[in-house]
């Protein structure tokens, strides 16, 4: 009689148990969704985030394009390519790794780069026209020092400091990416420690071609990009070279490039105008939260790079040991682990 009790009390209660509703989350609980593709309140949102900013010159009004990716209010990334005259396209590989932590980013051609404006007019070629046309674009996209990151890459790394050291109360962080606070040193880099790797023969005939102003001889280019560029520019054969890269070439304004920088990354040579550049006594002046982002193959002497990121008052220096001048594509994971944290703590406090 006992276990007859017992078998009918576990039957009623499995009886029960079956019928019992399983909890469900409260509202609490569910994820918010986030806004950071949003794009319903915004001017932008036919056209994908695409902008043409009038920039106002002595010369004329002309439009420069930008490309707003993803919402975040408080953190907000202007990439500066390099060249000069090279495209936003460089930094195509930000796409893969910003998003994820909600980091809002902001592609822009300058004036004579391919998607933006090109009045083709030298008179326009010079660091300060460029840092007035930063704050143009600053201005219009409403960032402010409370959201505002500025990162340049090579010659946008130029930029950077040359806009810093005039505009730095309007930045919240920046960024220089593979730019040394020296033309001079950075050529005397490449003629005396990049130079002297390469084959005898090879180095040779660069400087005899370049002696010769023969730089759109076929040969001093295939010389450069296999000898040179897969060493010190992006470390993959040329086959393997992202198309994003591939473009950022195809699509480089040769005239400005020529003018400003010379005729190749192999240091800066003939009569450019960036030849005697040279901002190294005035970094201690850059109060901005700073990240220096070197690399050990990279054109630009890693240990310089170092001694900026100490130089700046407050200043951070990323390694990127696998890397060279597109550290983006051949050393993306410690890149990019970097930028984000450097990102983030500035935005938290914690820098």
């Amino acid at each position: 009689m006992k276990t007859n009790i017992i078998l009918l009390s576990i039957f009623i209660s499995l009886l029960f148990g079956c019928n019992e509703k399983p909890e469900t989350a409260t509202t609490s609980e569910v994820p918010s969704k986030s806004g950071y593709f949003d794009y319903s309140n915004s001017d932008d949102q036919l056209t994908g985030g695409i902008k043409m900013i009038p920039i106002e010159t002595a010369n004329g009004t002309f439009n420069v394009y930008t490309k707003r990716v993803g919402n975040n209010p408080k953190m907000r990334v202007l990439l500066l390519h390099g060249g000069p005259g090279g495209t936003h396209e460089e930094f195509d590989s930000f796409d893969g790794y910003l998003p994820n932590e909600e980091i809002e980013y902001i592609y822009y051609d300058q004036l004579d780069s391919y998607y933006s404006d090109k009045p083709n007019d030298p008179s326009l070629w010079t660091t300060e026209h460029f840092v007035e046309e930063v704050e143009q674009v600053r201005k219009a996209l409403n960032l402010n020092k409370d959201n505002f990151y500025l990162l340049g890459q090579s010659w946008g790394g130029i930029l950077a400091m040359e806009y810093a050291l005039k505009y730095q109360d309007n930045l919240k962080g920046l960024i220089i990416m593979n730019m040394m606070s020296s033309a001079p040193e950075y050529s005397k880099y490449a003629e005396e420690v990049l130079g002297p790797q390469m084959p005898e023969d090879v180095l040779k005939e660069l400087k005899e071609l370049e002696a010769n102003e023969d730089y759109k001889n076929p040969r001093y280019e295939e010389l450069l990009m296999n000898h040179y560029y897969t060493e010190h520019t992006l470390r993959m054969p040329l086959e393997e070279w992202p198309k994003s890269v591939q473009l950022l070439f195809q699509h480089l304004n040769y005239d400005i490039y020529l003018y400003m920088q010379g005729p190749s990354e192999f240091g800066m040579a003939g009569d450019a105008t960036l030849k005697t550049w040279d901002v190294s006594d005035r970094l201690k002046t850059i109060k901005t939260p700073t990240l220096v982002v070197g690399a050990t193959y990279d054109t630009m002497d890693p240990k310089h790079m170092e001694w900026m990121a100490n130089e700046v008052q407050n200043g951070r220096f990323l390694l990127c040991p696998n890397g060279s001048h597109l550290v983006q594509y051949d050393d993306p994971k410690t890149f990019f682990n970097g930028l984000i944290k450097f990102i983030k703590d500035v935005d938290e406090g914690t820098f």
